[in-house]
């Protein structure tokens, strides 16, 4: 799929969309072909915790903000073992990145990486096109697999779809592992990953969780063999609809009424173990300027966010579920779109966005200590 070349910054290269527009521009890292989901995201750092989010599996990443690279890459903010995204789009790659902690440029690592990109064509218009269209599929071909447009776009027609995508024990763990308490031990949590990013694990061991991170296939026997306090749901790709096993397992805990807490793609999956639906939406939320209000406080925060689908629950009541009342906690305000939901009469929430936020911003950090109340509280 992928050839490394040094002089991949004079390789044309073209991207092309499922419904047939095209950008021509540049390699960026590897030369090559891809294809993926075309999704854009709106943060103007962190690029390194995007590339590295597995969440983004299978999808081409296009960066609104038009200059990428300027820190180059560093060996500390990986968020996983490797680059996660299918193929990234820069407008204005930074030629000699500035900072004391770089190690080499972002050039350099996508290449290394095998993960090919393109530079020098509109972001803007490309942006633009998504979000009138929603996302799509999308292909970027340089170097020897460049063709004619016709026979590129039957590629691309030809790849798999994000709907129906079953994609989160691919980026799993395949062993558990424990990550331990920062200072004295209060809990022990037990986290189901489906996709977990490095820093949701630390930041729950600095209030004292010692985290035992379990595979996407973990039972409810697996969860309870660790002797959880509380249990965790973490973010991860594709389509909440087709995660029957994680629902299962999240139903096994709430039937035992252990504190529960979900983020991003374990939002979801409370939703459909509450008996909500889910659905894609048409452009997705992601990048690290989102506005989020937090219903039971009415405090708004700007958030982090990386989702294409989300819960279909009504914000206008209470809902009833076979675990007791549910309502939405948390709504996007740019959209109305749930980013939140809590039960009333157990000890679970989640919410669809990232308070670890490595990147930032860090308002919503509060959801990890709420989840070490609830434990707190289950334990008093």
């Amino acid at each position: 799929m992928t050839t490394s070349t040094r002089g991949a910054a004079r390789t044309p290269a073209v991207l092309v969309l499922e419904d047939g527009r095209i950008f021509r521009g540049r390699a960026y890292g590897a030369v090559g072909e891809t294809f993926g989901e075309a999704v854009f995201s709106t943060g103007m750092t962190g690029y390194q915790e995007t590339l590295t989010d597995p969440s983004y599996h299978r999808q081409v990443v296009v960066m609104t903000a038009p200059h990428v690279g300027n820190t180059g890459i560093n060996d500390e903010d990986m968020e996983s073992r490797k680059i996660w995204v299918s193929g990234y789009v820069v407008r204005d790659p930074a030629r000699v990145p500035s900072s004391w902690r770089s190690r080499r440029t972002l050039d350099e690592e996508l290449d290394a990486q095998g993960v090919v990109g393109i530079s020098g064509i509109d972001t803007r218009a490309l942006t633009r096109h998504l979000r009138e269209r929603g996302a799509m599929r999308v292909g970027i071909f340089s170097g020897d697999a460049v063709r004619e447009d016709s026979a590129l776009l039957a590629r691309v027609q030809e790849a798999p779809q994000m709907k129906g995508a079953n994609l989160a024990a691919e980026v799993a763990t395949t062993e558990p592992y424990v990550v331990p308490a920062i200072g004295e031990k209060e809990f022990t949590v037990a986290a189901v990953d489906l996709g977990i990013k490095g820093m949701t694990p630390h930041r729950m061991a600095e209030r004292g969780i010692e985290v035992h991170v379990l595979p996407a296939t973990a039972t409810v026997e697996d969860v309870y063999a660790v002797d959880p306090d509380g249990v965790f749901f973490s973010n991860g790709p594709g389509d909440p609809a087709t995660a029957d096993h994680p629902v299962s397992v999240m139903q096994g805990v709430l039937e035992r009424g252990t504190p529960l807490f979900g983020i991003c793609f374990g939002n979801q999956i409370l939703g459909r173990a509450l008996g909500f639906g889910t659905f894609k939406l048409k452009y997705g939320h992601r990048g690290i300027n989102q506005p989020v209000q937090d219903r039971t406080t009415g405090k708004v925060e700007v958030t982090a966010h990386n989702h294409g689908f989300a819960v279909d629950a009504p914000l206008d009541r209470v809902s009833e579920t076979p675990f007791g009342r549910a309502e939405v906690s948390h709504v996007c305000l740019n959209d109305n779109v749930v980013e939140g939901l809590q039960l009333l009469d157990r000890p679970a929430f989640s919410v669809q966005y990232h308070p670890e936020a490595a990147a930032g911003p860090h308002d919503a950090a509060y959801l990890f200590d709420r989840f070490v109340s609830l434990m707190e509280g289950q334990r008093a």
